[in-house]
């Protein structure tokens, strides 16, 4: 029975922790396009969006202190479902752009809040057997609720706008239509979320020992070995990959005279957010069976090749520009599994770090760090473009791949990290 039970919520739980941040991160991008904002406004301000979980570790021992877990997800989720239904009653107002982004804002904060509680919450309620049992699952849905965002919500939108003539109008049902599946989602896990959860659940501890212990994580964090380049490497790894991804959707969305692709909202979410995450899911799969055989040290270069190679595909998109989208469509594919792949071992990497004491708080400080390393390249990515051009701009991100394997010489690294056994 208990493990029916946790069939009814796990799944639901983490399909709710990935679809406000696949919406803010990244449908946000497409759906200020369709509205007529610039590349630059686009790239600067959704990547500021990343800030709530850049410093997500400061907060994350308060949610342990104040109330249950339960009681945090069950509160954020309903923010978050008032928030969707927010952003969709201000789309058609003259200054959407100020009021969306106040209310992506906000969602952003609930749903970093949002993601401490889960995986808290999943820690407490489930055995290490169950934890390991479930791994596999919860990414699963996390990945469906990125390709219910990224792709069935844009090709939504898409449809709609065509229905209706209106983009404004498409992206306000949309969005309705999100806030109401997370408000059910809300209903749903008040419903079937274990509720022997208390404050005691783990031994509470005064307002100065948490203080005392924060210090004493940031501290031992800092004194690892070889930190300083890991911290470079955490935030390079990404370089290229961190601009691309905010300029993706522009280019395929604008039309062939202006250096893009001209694809239709609806076939966007379709290349980008259904074929491209469908590949992403299957790369990281075979990253992970990978390392498993061979450990981390031995794929890492080969995994950074994956990660970055693959954007010349881009290059090859803007400089000849195809209209069929069988060859766009397989493009994304094989830049996302080569991405996919290559993440395997940028995350085993972080895990390698977070290793001794205060190994959970040491992983979320390094989850900074990547964050980091998406948010800052990804601010100017739109300017960039606007200034390069497409062509140009892909050039410069192919480039951008080559700093991160400087760092290698220095990286210190256990070379059975990762394997079976």
């Amino acid at each position: 029975m208990k493990k029916i039970h946790t069939w009814a919520w796990v799944p639901a739980l983490y399909f709710a922790e990935g679809l406000p941040y696949v919406i803010v991160m990244t449908v946000s991008i497409v759906m200020y396009k369709n509205l007529g904002i610039s590349n630059t406004e686009i790239a600067l301000f959704t990547s500021l969006l990343n800030f709530p979980w850049l410093i997500k570790p400061l907060w994350s021992p308060f949610v342990d202190i104040l109330k249950t877990k339960r009681w945090w997800i069950l509160i954020m989720q309903f923010f978050i479902g008032a928030g969707l239904a927010g952003v969709a009653f201000v789309i058609p107002a003259p200054f959407f752009f100020q009021a969306t982004m106040a209310v992506f804002t906000l969602l952003a904060f609930s749903s970093a809040t949002h993601d401490i509680a889960i995986d808290g919450f999943y820690m407490l309620e489930l055995s290490p057997f169950q934890q390991s049992y479930f791994v596999g699952i919860r990414t699963t849905f996390y990945r469906i609720a990125m390709i219910t965002g990224q792709g069935l919500m844009v090709m939504l939108a898409g449809r709609l706008e065509k229905v209706t003539g209106s983009a404004s109008c498409a992206w306000t049902i949309a969005f309705g239509a999100a806030a109401a599946i997370f408000l059910l989602l809300s209903l749903y896990h008040s419903l079937v979320l274990p509720k022997q959860e208390t404050l005691h659940t783990v031994p509470q501890k005064s307002f100065k020992d948490v203080l005392s212990e924060f210090g004493a994580t940031f501290a031992t964090f800092f004194q690892k070995k070889g930190i300083t380049a890991a911290i470079v490497f955490l935030l390079l790894y990404r370089l290229a990959e961190a601009q691309l991804t905010k300029i993706a959707a522009p280019f395929m969305l604008d039309p062939v005279d202006k250096g893009g692709l001209g694809l239709e909202t609806e076939m966007t979410g379709f290349v980008y957010g259904t074929v491209g995450m469908v590949a992403l899911v299957l790369g990281g799969i075979s990253g992970g069976v990978a390392i498993s055989l061979k450990g981390l040290k031995r794929w890492l270069i080969p995994m950074m090749l994956a990660t970055n190679l693959p954007d010349i595909v881009y290059v090859l998109l803007a400089y000849f520009q195809p209209d069929h989208l069988w060859l766009v469509s397989a493009a994304v594919a094989v830049e996302q599994f080569g991405y996919g792949f290559g993440f395997t071992a940028y995350t085993l990497f972080m895990i390698y770090i977070a290793q001794g004491c205060y190994k959970t708080a040491h992983y979320a400080i390094c989850t900074a760090f990547m964050v980091a390393g998406m948010m800052l390249p990804g601010m100017a990515a739109g300017w960039l473009q606007e200034l390069m051009g497409y062509r140009l701009f892909f050039v410069w991100v192919m480039i951008c791949t080559i700093p991160t394997f400087f760092v290698l010489p220095w990286l210190k690294m256990d070379g059975s990290f990762g394997m079976k056994g």
